[in-house]
């Protein structure tokens, strides 16, 4: 029901709008093309409208009789009536009961009444609260709210008859108009409430999104979720969508998901990956099965199964600088990374991983040829063995005339005369970074904030010994060198990068 000001702006904006209905409900939210027609012909002709709402019920003599028949022959229980007829209101009902069969109609206000002034009268009038109450079978509390609430219903009723006596019918007219739009701004505020609702629970947005900004797929989404509460044609108007998009996305959900395999197969691979792919490398590993997709299908399949690559702001980085407690060695490498052949450049440091347990570090030795883990050492203690051994693993590894450069920060390790006897009976040349310059070892820094991203950062280690820790590092070197894939080895681990080109079994 609208208000006579209501109807009279529809009306004057569907004239000024050249009789477009479409534009008229787009800019108001209401009435139906159907309804705003009614009116504008009662207008044209009459040249104002009606003021006071003309409600009809809309059914013949015969079926007023019919269900006040059934009223009355099934105990007079209305609630009944209209669940077994289906029709009409209860207001329309009791009001032929009144006008076919007076004073047929069951009533329980005057008992009730009744029962309520039988209970509270003894009990204002003698005092005998606790005689009563027993009388009646109710509490003490549950007998003077009955007491309250008699006395403020009587004083309600007063002043409902004093305003009526007071109010003219023309009053009462625009009291009920007004109540009317009143209802209607609160139906239209609570779906619209309930929508935004929706929209950050199905479509997952935030609870500022404008839900005309969805895509038609989550508007679909979003109507199916609420039409056992609001009518379709009113949900349509409030999300922006056309009943013929509305129907055509019902029916595409309905046919199977194109990339349903693509789908699993996204999950599992960044479920290996221990949750390191992003989607180029997802794309990569899916391109290499001599499957034909695009990136952006890979992009999106992510971002709806909110596939995210877990990432920490960097700590602060371990320091084994201790004074020049030896020369420095010249910066050979001078910040160029790139190597021809593998063994011809190599680069190490140490980090710490700092875990509820204790602290571990971490020595590699990098080969910039391809990136791959030429040998590792990981222990406790930033001592001059981890360091060591980890040389002597690497130097295991050359062949016959290889002599690789060795590039290292000013850290008291590489500066001891163990590693400067190895290096040198080892023909491998050494090569130092500037003091506090970690740009100069950037390659050999960047494994170490992938390893962390990857491994560390954004994972509880609370209950994890010191043992259990080094040995998934370990396995996380391991499996960087065999299967991990970079996408500047054209998607290939470091491994079936060397296997590709024959220099590695």
């Amino acid at each position: 029901m609208y208000s006579h000001d209501e109807r009279m702006k529809a009306v004057l904006l569907y004239i000024e709008r050249g009789l477009s209905a479409a534009d008229t409900i787009r800019e108001l939210g209401y009435p139906s093309r159907q309804t705003l027609w009614r009116w504008y012909r009662e207008y044209k002709a009459a040249g104002e409208l009606h003021k006071r709402y003309r409600r009809q019920h809309g059914h013949t003599p015969e079926e007023m009789q019919a269900a006040v028949d059934y009223c009355l022959s099934h105990g007079r229980n209305i609630s009944r009536t209209l669940k077994d007829l289906g029709y009409p209101s209860r207001v329309w009902l009791v009001k032929w009961i009144d006008e076919l069969a007076p004073g047929k109609r069951r009533t329980h206000s005057k008992r009730r009444s009744k029962q309520k002034n039988t209970v509270v009268e003894p009990c204002t009038k003698e005092g005998l609260a606790n005689a009563i109450a027993e009388q009646f079978g109710i509490g003490r509390s549950n007998l003077r709210k009955l007491k309250q609430e008699l006395l403020l219903g009587e004083r309600d009723k007063e002043a409902m008859r004093e305003s009526s006596k007071r109010a003219t019918p023309k009053d009462r007219d625009a009291m009920l108009a007004e109540l009317e739009s009143l209802d209607k701004q609160i139906y239209r505020k609570q779906m619209e409430l309930d929508i935004l609702t929706k929209a950050v629970e199905i479509v997952k947005k935030g609870e500022g999104i404008d839900p005309r900004e969805l895509t038609n797929r989550a508007k679909a989404r979003l109507i199916d979720a609420l039409r056992t509460k609001y009518p379709l044609n009113e949900l349509l108007v409030a999300v922006g969508m056309p009943k013929s998009s509305y129907f055509y996305q019902r029916e595409a959900q309905r046919r199977p998901e194109k990339y349903a395999t693509v789908r699993e197969e996204v999950k599992r691979i960044f479920v290996n990956s221990k949750n390191t792919y992003g989607y180029r490398r997802i794309h990569s590993t899916i391109r290499d099965t001599g499957r034909v997709i695009s990136e952006k299908v890979i992009r999106r399949i992510m971002q709806e199964e909110q596939l995210v690559v877990p990432y920490s702001k960097k700590k602060r980085r371990y320091s084994a600088y201790k004074g020049e407690i030896t020369p420095a060695a010249d910066n050979v490498v001078a910040r160029d990374f790139h190597a021809d052949r593998p063994n011809e450049k190599w680069l190490t440091d140490i980090t710490e991983f700092h875990i509820p347990a204790g602290k571990v570090y971490l020595s590699p030795m990098i080969d910039c040829f391809d990136g791959m883990v030429v040998s590792w050492t990981i222990g406790t203690n930033p001592n001059a063995e981890l360091v060591n051994t980890m040389l002597d693993d690497a130097k295991a590894s050359l062949q016959p005339g290889e002599c690789p450069i060795v590039h290292t920060d000013r850290g008291c390790h590489y500066r001891w005369p163990g590693w400067i006897s190895r290096m040198e009976k080892a023909g491998l040349t050494r090569s130092m970074s500037k003091k506090g310059c970690s740009p100069d070892n950037a390659a050999c820094e960047g494994f170490f904030g992938r390893t962390k991203n990857e491994m560390f950062y954004g994972r509880s280690w609370t209950g994890v010994s010191i043992a259990q820790f080094i040995d998934e590092l370990d396995s996380y070197l391991r499996w960087y060198n065999e299967e991990r894939i970079k996408m500047s080895l054209g998607g290939k681990s470091p491994k079936a990068y060397r296997q590709s080109l024959g220099l590695a079994e």
